[in-house]
C-alpha cells in the first residue's frame, strides 16, 4: 500500500510538471491561430500595467487572459509570416546554414577526437581531456570575447564562419561520445588488431556501428542548442539580412504578436520533430547502456 502511494504521488507530481512544461508549447500554438484582435484582447491587461504608472495595488487586478481554444480560427497570421514577409523565409534558412555545418561538423570531429581521448594510449591523454572538461564547463559567454577577436583578426566577423566553426568544436560533443566510447569492450578492438585491421578501419567499423544511438543523441541535443542561439550571431553578424530566425522572433513588436506566434509555431517546428523521431536514440545514447563485456 505505501509502495502504491508513492507510485501515485511520483506520477501525479510528474504529470505536474509536464503539463507545466508544455503549456507554453500549447498555448503559442493555438495562439497561433488566433487573431490580431483577439490576442490583443487577452493580453491588453499586460500592456495597460506595463504602460502605465498606476499602484502595485491596481496593477495587481489586472491578468492576462490565457485562453486555449480560439474563438475563431484563422490563418492569416501564417499567411502573413511565409507569403506577405519574405524576411521570415530569409531568416529561416540562415538558421538552416549556421545551424546544419555546426552539427555535421561537430559530428565527424567530435567522433574522431572521442575516439583518440577513448581508444587510443598516448602521452598527456588524460590531461588533454581535463583540459576539455574545463573548457567544456565555462559558460559560452565567457569565450564569446576571444572567439570575437580571433574572428576579427581572421576577418571573419559578418561571416557565418565565425559562428560555425567555433561550434564545430565544441567540447560538448568530444565529452558525450568518449563517454559513450568508454562503454565499448576493448577486446573488440584487440581481436581487430589481431586480424590485421587498422586503425581507421576499427574507427568506421567497430567503433562508430557500435555508436549510432550516442550519435543520434548528440544531433539532437547539438541541434537543439544551435538552432535556439541568439546572443552569437548578435555578435558576430552585423548584417541584419544574414541574421537566424531565433533574432528576428526576439524583435518582433508588440503590435505583432499574432505574427510572432505564428512564427514561433512554424520555427520550433523542426526542433519537435526530430526530437520526437529520436527521443528513443536520445534516450539510449544518454544512458549509454547495452555493450557490456
Amino acid at each position: 500500500m505505501k509502495y502504491r502511494f508513492k507510485r501515485i504521488l511520483i506520477t501525479a507530481l510528474l504529470s505536474l510538471m509536464a503539463i507545466g512544461f508544455l503549456f507554453p508549447l500549447v498555448l503559442t500554438v493555438s495562439n497561433s491561430f488566433m487573431s490580431e484582435t483577439e490576442i490583443t484582447y487577452n493580453y491588453s491587461m499586460i500592456s495597460e500595467s506595463s504602460s502605465t504608472s498606476s499602484s502595485i495595488a491596481d496593477s495587481s487586478n489586472k491578468y492576462a487572459s490565457l485562453r486555449l481554444i480560439p474563438e475563431v480560427v484563422v490563418i492569416e497570421q501564417y499567411y502573413n509570416v511565409l507569403v506577405k514577409k519574405p524576411q521570415f523565409l530569409f531568416m529561416f534558412w540562415n538558421s538552416v546554414i549556421i545551424t546544419v555545418p555546426i552539427v555535421l561538423g561537430q559530428i565527424v570531429v567530435s567522433c574522431l577526437t572521442a575516439f583518440a581521448f577513448a581508444k587510443l594510449k598516448f602521452k598527456g591523454r588524460d590531461q588533454l581531456f581535463f583540459i576539455y572538461i574545463i573548457v567544456m564547463l565555462l559558460p559560452f559567454q565567457v569565450t564569446l570575447v576571444p572567439n570575437y577577436l580571433v574572428a576579427d583578426k581572421l576577418g571573419l566577423v559578418n561571416n557565418y564562419l565565425s559562428i560555425i566553426l567555433p561550434g564545430i568544436f565544441n567540447t560538448f560533443g568530444v565529452f558525450l561520445m568518449k563517454q559513450y566510447m568508454d562503454q565499448i569492450p576493448d577486446s573488440y578492438i584487440e581481436a581487430a588488431k589481431v586480424d590485421g585491421a587498422s586503425q581507421f578501419t576499427i574507427f568506421f567499423k567497430i567503433i562508430l556501428p557500435m555508436c549510432k544511438n550516442g550519435i543520434a543523441a548528440m544531433f539532437i541535443l547539438v541541434f537543439i542548442d544551435n538552432w535556439n542561439m541568439v546572443e552569437q550571431p548578435l555578435v558576430f553578424l552585423r548584417d541584419a539580412a544574414k541574421q537566424p530566425l531565433s533574432v528576428y522572433l526576439s524583435r518582433i513588436i508588440s503590435g505583432e504578436r499574432g505574427l510572432a506566434f505564428s512564427a514561433s509555431a512554424i520555427y520550433m517546428l523542426p526542433m519537435l520533430l526530430i526530437f520526437l523521431f529520436g527521443v528513443n536514440y536520445l534516450i539510449e545514447g544518454i544512458e549509454r547502456s547495452g555493450i557490456k563485456e
